[in-house]
């Protein structure tokens, strides 16, 4: 059985074709990859939590239900703060590139 590799795609902005991207745009373009993260995770986690029972002697029961999906979205978000996954990286630097690429 053969190792899987995947081919190093070379980034726009660690091989110094991208002009410098203004400051703000920057910012901009990091928060919206950790909002994008956050969301993307509160999917993946809603996901996971949808299969855990609510009833039993330790469990929320109808309360738990009703607000899971905030507590999801919360999640999320803490991931995506903390660090996450490196979506937001990823999304960010598309955003810079696009923008280059458009002229803004």
């Amino acid at each position: 059985m053969t190792p899987l590799t995947l081919p190093q795609t070379p980034s726009p902005l660690a091989a110094g074709t991208l002009k410098p991207v203004a400051t703000s745009n920057l910012a901009r373009a990091q928060a919206q990859g950790r909002e994008f993260e956050a969301v993307f995770l509160s999917t993946m986690l809603g996901q996971m939590f949808s299969g855990l029972k609510t009833d039993g002697p330790f469990h929320g029961g109808h309360a738990e239900e009703q607000f899971r999906s905030l507590l999801v979205d919360e999640l999320g978000k803490s991931i995506a703060d903390a660090g996450g996954i490196g979506v937001a990286d990823a999304v960010a630097r598309e955003l810079i590139a696009i923008q280059e690429e458009s002229g803004q």
